[in-house]
């Protein structure tokens, strides 16, 4: 990967005609990964708290925001308020949910849902949208999901939602009762329900794109595959259909929300 720095004024894919996939990661790791996915080298660009890499032959900027959802959605929103963008997809490795999305497995969400953002109660966990506060749930468009899982049908890829925690599963009884809440969930990760509510603010759609490392449950660090992960997630880049995640059009739905 090669990156060289350039301004707004220099950068001949910049502006409203160029639309591009603003690709949120936690950590630098995991950014090297989906650069090593696209084709070319990548350009620097300053932004505030931090710095974009723009892919030079497709139309993606990289993005490594810190973790946790409050970091993603403060960096993913700088970015949002800088430059315009056609789609936000926060990718990189994840605890993966068994035997739904085993260690490896790709996994593409069709729901990203704030799993631990709510209350405890006498009755047990009731999230913000129960208690009348707001929404858990960002739902991915449609057609961008089914394009994606076109694209990387055959890769062990898992389709499910994915669960953001601010607190990563350390026990079987608490992976037990994500999935009792959450039925079908196939990942756990720490950012992509900030990058899809600050998305959302700006009218912009979010995907979410996870390769798994470890499954969800005891911790144990001896087990995690976090190099095996990383290689997926470079694979899944290279499989990814960018230009044309790039170049879809609007539904009715995010237009009103432009």
């Amino acid at each position: 990967m090669t990156a060289r720095a350039v301004t707004d004024g220099q950068d001949e894919q910049s502006g409203p005609a160029r639309a591009r996939l603003l690709v949120v990661v936690a950590v630098a790791a995991e950014a090297e990964a989906v650069l090593r996915g696209l084709p070319g080298g990548s350009a620097a660009l300053p932004l505030p708290g931090g710095t974009l890499h723009r892919a030079e032959r497709v139309p993606v900027d990289v993005l490594a925001a810190g973790v946790g959802p409050a970091a993603s959605a403060a960096a993913a929103s700088a970015a949002l308020a800088a430059r315009p963008y056609a789609l936000a997809v926060s990718a990189g490795i994840a605890g993966g949910f068994a035997p739904v999305a085993p260690v490896g497995a790709i996994v593409l969400a069709d729901a990203i849902v704030a799993a631990d953002l709510g209350a405890e109660t006498p009755e047990g966990f009731a999230d913000v949208t129960e208690l009348g506060f707001g929404t858990v749930r960002h739902t991915p468009p449609a057609d961008a999901v089914a394009l994606v899982a076109r694209a990387l049908d055959g890769s062990n890829l898992a389709v499910g939602p994915v669960l953001t925690v601010s607190t990563v599963t350390g026990s079987a009884e608490r992976a037990a009762e994500l999935t009792a809440r959450h039925p079908g969930a196939a990942a756990e990760a720490m950012e992509g329900f900030g990058v899809a509510e600050a998305a959302a603010r700006y009218g912009v759609p979010a995907l979410e794109l996870r390769t798994v490392s470890n499954p969800v449950g005891p911790r144990d660090r001896a087990a995690w595959r976090i190099g095996e992960a990383l290689a997926a997630l470079e694979r899944a880049f290279a499989a990814l259909p960018v230009r044309e995640l790039a170049a879809r059009p609007r539904t009715p739905e995010e237009a009103g929300r432009g």
